[in-house]
């Protein structure tokens, strides 16, 4: 299972290769600038550290438990020389879950900055701000730069699923998945040696890594990083570092529309964002307030299957489902005509999901009966436009009937004083489930549950199997590091939970 094998696409240590003696573009942080020169040569002396810590005989795996620094991108850099492969380690982890990522992707080292000192407690690990590992790197820092014979099949890190449903999976991500991924938004977007890449996402996932930084190598232009996603340092940093494209996954959009409009918000460099997850809505007006291309995409860490939108996609629509792509009756296999729920499957092959680290069942799971079941519900129209209809785990049973979060939550959207939204099921009194949406309202909103109602039966595509029984106000969702939203948290607290809870039933 792995589909990125093979001479026609790029390794991450080939993008590296032209950058190795540049000098007037490079790696801005917070005050500083780093050439890539002098950038690629501290990864390779990163490298040597690493190397002199681990046994050779064991799997090269190097735990990552770091803000977006350089030290971070030393890390990829010091991966793509030497076949090290960095272990994205989520900070949300704690304890003994953090442990099982740690023992499972089995991580001969870890490392950790002072921010994350906290988390990593008592886990065995290398403090990267300590004097010591300051000092074995400057053992190597006349080390000369030479890369590996990379292959693009060959193992270039590991990057662990975001567990919003049980516990992580460490996606396999090849030397070829990361760089054709910033080869084709180097591509699709013009980029060159005059961009500057803005990296606000965390490193530690697929986003950041395979649309953000692997798209400066790609593009051979320069890298800015921020230590954390910030809503309102977005557009001041922007400015700063001259960033002309960015990358998202999830609520930032939402989260950079949120801060107070400006007059001059449109003067800036950015040329192009890319990113997952965005709300359509969202989409549309970032673009138009900050005078830029937003291009939102359909897609996964493991990478199975992609759907792109095109200029005449319908609003709220992922795009046209690509050819080999099906909606599947989850019970039957069947495909599901228009306008009915099934699972997102690929039946031509596996996309560029290359396996999980160390588990064969959910590799089994994943391609069972040679498909890639990506796990997504989804419905098409008329015209073969695919739309979004939450996770397989979001499944709700009502009545006797499947249905997906992903169409209800659009809907509540629209509530001008609604600004987030989870909707999952609960068990209801007799048989099944019952709907129960979390909602975060404008400042100063306040919830009338007989307006909601009226509100409800205003909207014409929602069924009367997908209206709320209950609806719970707080100030905020409970969300991973990438923005994503713990519905089994919402769900376990069902409507005993210290926020508010109004039942809105027909």
């Amino acid at each position: 299972m792995n589909p990125a094998t093979g001479s026609e696409l790029p390794t991450v240590t080939s993008l590296i290769a032209p950058l190795v003696d540049v000098d007037d573009r490079g790696v801005y942080f917070e005050e500083t600038f780093t050439t890539w020169r002098a950038h690629i040569a501290n990864g390779a002396a990163v490298a040597a550290a690493l190397r002199a810590r681990m046994d050779p005989d064991g799997p090269p795996h190097v735990g990552v438990l770091l803000q977006n620094t350089p030290f971070f991108s030393s890390v990829l850099v010091a991966a793509a020389l030497t076949g090290i492969v960095p272990v994205g380690l989520n900070p949300v982890r704690r304890g003994a879950a953090l442990q099982r990522d740690v023992t499972h992707a089995d991580c001969q080292v870890v490392l950790a900055d002072s921010a994350s000192a906290s988390v990593v407690g008592d886990i065995e690990h290398i403090d990267v701000h300590s004097p010591q590992w300051a000092a074995e790197v400057a053992c190597y820092r006349d080390e000369p730069v030479v890369a590996y014979d990379a292959d693009p099949g060959d193992l270039f890190m590991l990057i662990y699923t975001s567990g919003t449903s049980g516990d992580p999976k460490a996606v396999k991500c090849s030397q070829g998945k990361v760089a054709i991924a910033g080869q084709m938004m180097t591509q699709r977007f013009e980029l060159g040696p005059r961009d500057v890449c803005y990296v606000s996402m965390p490193l530690f996932h697929s986003n950041a890594v395979l649309v953000g930084w692997s798209v400066a190598l790609a593009s051979q232009s320069s890298l800015a990083l921020r230590r954390k996603f910030s809503a309102s340092q977005f557009l001041p940093d922007v400015r700063r570092f001259g960033a002309t494209y960015a990358n998202y996954v999830g609520k930032p959009l939402s989260y950079v529309l949120a801060t107070p409009e400006q007059p001059d918000d449109a003067d800036n460099p950015l040329r192009a964002v890319y990113g997952n997850e965005g709300a359509p809505a969202d989409v549309e007006r970032f673009a138009r307030r900050f005078d830029t291309l937003v291009m939102d995409g359909f897609g996964s860490t493991e990478g199975g299957i992609a759907i792109g939108r095109t200029p005449d996609t319908p609003p709220g629509a992922l795009g046209p489902l690509p050819a080999g792509t099906e909606i599947l009756d989850v019970e039957t296999g069947e495909p599901c005509p228009p306008g009915v729920t099934g699972e997102l499957v690929n039946t031509s092959n596996a996309g560029r999901f290359e396996g999980y680290y160390n588990d064969p069942d959910a590799d089994a799971q994943r391609m069972r009966g040679g498909a890639y079941h990506s796990g997504d519900l989804a419905y098409r129209d008329e015209n073969g436009y695919a739309y979004f209809a939450g996770r397989l785990g979001d499944w709700m049973r009502v009545d006797g009937e499947n249905l997906g979060s992903a169409p209800i939550e659009r809907v509540l959207l629209r509530h001008p004083d609604v600004v987030e939204v989870a909707v999952y099921g609960i068990p209801a009194p007799d048989v099944g489930d019952e709907i129960m949406a979390a909602v975060v309202l404008t400042d100063g909103a306040s919830f009338d549950p007989e307006q909601f109602r009226e509100f409800l039966a205003d909207q014409s595509d929602l069924g009367p199997k997908q209206w709320p029984s209950f609806v719970r106000v707080g100030t905020d969702l409970p969300r991973t590091e990438t923005f994503k939203v713990i519905k089994r948290q919402l769900q376990a607290e069902g409507t005993d939970c210290d926020d508010p809870v109004y039942p809105v039933r027909r």
